[in-house]
């Protein structure tokens, strides 16, 4: 949703047609032997070289650099214990090895482009290049994937690469193992030193501490385990356990570092380092309840520790927010701001809305309460956020999809990595991320025999289909779209190349006359109804907007989500006639062309809004007329610039009346002591925010009382639409110099 799919656009087509035919020509060597065709010299200096033409250098962030997808395939679901070693020389071309395993050693250093990528050797010498996908960034760098690092790959893929070259592509994280030098795995002429009979448990727990201090925790994990492995003092397990749990922490495993924790802590269950860092895995894993009342237990027994005392408190701020949907926005926004990723450390808000199953497509979102045009649904922090923005260091990537037949421009590659990385470290998140809608993609089990299993093509499927693209906040996108015309400000189908995934989210359905509308502010989420909604009501927004003047979009296609829109919108669409479709776009031309000297055309602007509101025959508050408020909306401004407040009120309404809203008591002459009333909200758009303040700027000099109403309502849809009102008084003012009372100094 609002991800920047090239599917369509010609340059990126032919990409996509390239990799298919690549993909065809591939297949005609399936099952040949993938003998190199080049020497084991020739393949490292060709290596070497392209290392060289490829200084280490950030990438430039214009360039967008392509990520190719190959054809789902699913992980290794066979124990290791099962599998059986296979050798370089028996393998075969584009096939993946079933029930066999590769044990490599990498024979040069790392070389990063859209995969890690090295040379790897077997035990009898023989080569090829490796690429591993959705690997941490810090494999290309000096402290994880050094030359010598040996390696297990299971079940593995060999390919035919773009150049021709055969090579081993991994693209589930959980289909390789680094293997320590001291593993049993390592033949003797691979390693650097032979194991002596005194390295007993105080020496692998040094081990461990030097690598910790280095940065390299991976390493001291698998040191401080080689050391709980080994016969030792009780006291000195506890403290080798504390040691990985901080070392787990580091490397975000903070499934892994809460079972260390909890088992020193059923052994000394005051343990205050033990304590802390149980606080910190639950909080990490947004558990903040249980994070609370661990933090409140050390405090308590421990008075002096100042950071435990920190730490609760955050824990208790994240707490108040994840139960009373209780938010500081304008700090949030000033957060998003300065954070580079903007990813904020707030806690999630799930208010009146639960999942059900709905009658005719599937899971969705619904009320389990009333709830008034306005309120908060849900403010959610994203599973997972990819962030682009000016500054960023790294270019966009184009993501090209053969299976689904996509091509996308954005982050949506970093998005699969971190997903995967993190289901991968944090088992416990998969039922819930797996349990999103996937479509017909059929995957594996997640939990195979005590080891975990993640599925990157199922992660991949998971973002297509429930993946948001996202501004860094709607506040700018409004005022950006308050900067140009009405018209821009009513469109909605924005292309982001910032995206996420929230979980919630993912449950609600598309409908064209949606009842809430989302909004962001950093990686959080701000879903807020934009209509009266009764208890059971499903929650509906837009994944596609309707509020496009081109006809090829109307009605919405969401051929990518596998449906067809059936509101009665797209209904009404898809029934007009030839005629009638040809002349509603003859009509909107007109108006474009005569929209260019508004001032010199009002009459036969009136005349033609009023022609092209006769094609349509049932009423706004039923169906739509999303070409009309636009044209509404822009007389509305012509007229209240001109000092003629009756006319901006007529036209002012219209514009809304013709987005679907019912509103009473704003009739000019208007009823002494009438309230105005909105009976039904409408479609919302970012311009209704600006039509609403025209109104109240008019009633100003016609019918004062109803200003403030006005007003309100102007408040109201302005915090629909970005998620917030906090910064109402500083984007608007009935003290602007523009009509629609918008602050051209807003920022």
């Amino acid at each position: 949703m609002d991800t920047h799919d090239v599917s369509n656009v010609p340059e990126y087509f032919q990409h996509l047609q390239l990799q298919k035919k690549n993909l065809k020509n591939a297949q005609a060597v399936k099952g040949c032997p993938a003998r190199p065709q080049k020497s084991r010299d020739e393949i490292l200096m060709q290596f070497m070289f392209r290392q060289m033409m490829n200084p280490e250098t950030p990438a430039d962030p214009k360039h967008i650099r392509s990520s190719f997808l190959p054809p789902a395939y699913p992980p290794c679901v066979t124990p290791f214990s099962k599998l059986k070693k296979v050798m370089i020389k028996n393998l075969y071309l584009e096939t993946h090895h079933r029930e066999q395993y590769l044990l490599l050693r990498t024979v040069t250093r790392t070389d990063t482009i859209t995969a890690v990528m090295a040379i790897v050797e077997d035990e009898d010498g023989s080569v090829l290049m490796i690429q591993l996908y959705n690997q941490e960034q810090e494999l290309s760098g000096p402290q994880s994937l050094r030359e010598g690092t040996v390696l297990v790959v299971k079940e593995p893929y060999v390919k035919v690469m773009a150049d021709g070259d055969y090579g081993i592509r991994v693209d589930h994280l959980s289909d390789v193992r680094f293997i320590p030098e001291f593993d049993e795995l390592v033949p003797l002429c691979w390693r650097k030193r032979v194991t002596q009979a005194d390295e007993n448990a105080s020496f692998w727990k040094a081990k461990g501490n030097e690598h910790f201090n280095q940065g390299d925790h991976q390493s001291a994990i698998q040191r401080y385990s080689k050391c709980l492995e080994t016969r030792s003092s009780p006291e000195l397990q506890v403290t080798v356990q504390l040691n990985r749990s901080l070392s787990f922490l580091k490397s975000y495993c903070f499934d892994a570092a809460l079972r260390d924790v909890e088992d020193v802590l059923s052994i000394s269950e005051l343990s205050e380092k033990a304590l802390f860092r149980k606080g910190q895995a639950l909080y990490q894993l947004r558990r903040f309840k249980e994070s609370c009342e661990t933090f409140a237990l050390l405090t308590e027994k421990y008075p002096d520790n100042t950071q435990a005392a920190h730490e609760y408190a955050r824990a208790s701020s994240r707490l108040v927010e994840q139960e009373s949907g209780k938010y500081e926005f304008r700090k949030m926004i000033l957060e998003a701001k300065k954070r580079q990723p903007p990813r904020l450390d707030r806690g999630t808000y799930i208010g009146p809305v639960a999942v059900k199953q709905t009658q005719s497509h599937g899971r969705g979102l619904f009320t389990t309460q009333a709830v008034k045009a306005g309120d908060l649904l849900f403010c959610e922090k994203a599973f997972a956020h990819a962030f682009h923005g000016e500054d960023s260091p790294k270019g966009l990537r184009l993501l090209l999809n053969v299976d689904m037949d996509k091509a996308t421009i954005g982050t949506q590659v970093e998005l699969i990595e971190l997903i995967v990385q993190k289901l991968y470290k944090n088992p416990s998140l998969l039922p819930d991320f797996v349990n999103l809608h996937h479509g017909t993609y059929k995957s594996v089990d997640y939990l195979q025999g005590g080891f975990t299993v993640v599925d990157t093509f199922l992660v991949e499927r998971i973002i297509l289909l429930n993946g948001f693209g996202c501004p860094l906040l709607s506040h700018e996108s409004h005022i950006h779209s308050m900067k140009g015309d009405y018209g821009s400000a009513k469109k909605a189908n924005e292309r982001f190349h910032s995206s996420g995934v929230w979980s919630m989210a993912s449950y609600i359905n598309h409908s064209c006359l949606s009842n809430a509308r989302r909004s962001f502010i950093g990686d959080m989420m701000i879903v807020r109804a934009s209509r009266d909604l009764p208890p059971n009501t499903e929650i509906t927004f837009w994944y596609k907007s309707p509020m496009t003047d081109d006809p090829k979009e109307s009605p919405v296609n969401l051929q990518h989500w596998g449906f067809k829109c059936d509101c009665i919108l797209c209904q009404d669409t898809r029934s007009l006639s030839k005629d009638v479709r040809s002349n509603r776009n003859k009509l909107l031309a007109d108006l474009r062309r005569l929209f260019k000297r508004p001032k010199m055309n009002l009459p036969k602007i009136e005349d033609t809004i009023s022609t092209l509101a006769g094609t349509y025959h049932r009423p706004a508050s039923e169906i739509p007329r999303l070409e009309l408020d636009s044209p509404y909306l822009s007389l509305a401004a012509i007229y209240a610039s001109s000092g003629k407040h009756e006319k901006a009120v007529k036209f002012g309404i219209k514009s809304l009346e013709s987005l679907g809203f019912v509103i009473k008591g704003g009739d000019i002459p208007h009823i002494s002591d009438a309230p105005l009333v909105v009976q039904k909200w409408g479609l919302m758009t970012d311009a209704v925010v600006a039509c609403w303040m025209i109104l109240c700027n008019a009633f100003r000099e016609l019918a004062p009382t109803l200003a403030s109403q006005a007003e309100g309502y102007a408040r109201v849809s302005y915090k629909i639409c970005v998620g917030e009102d906090e910064t109402f008084d500083r984007t608007y003012s009935r003290l602007s110099n523009r009509v629609d009372g918008f602050l051209t100094t807003s920022k």
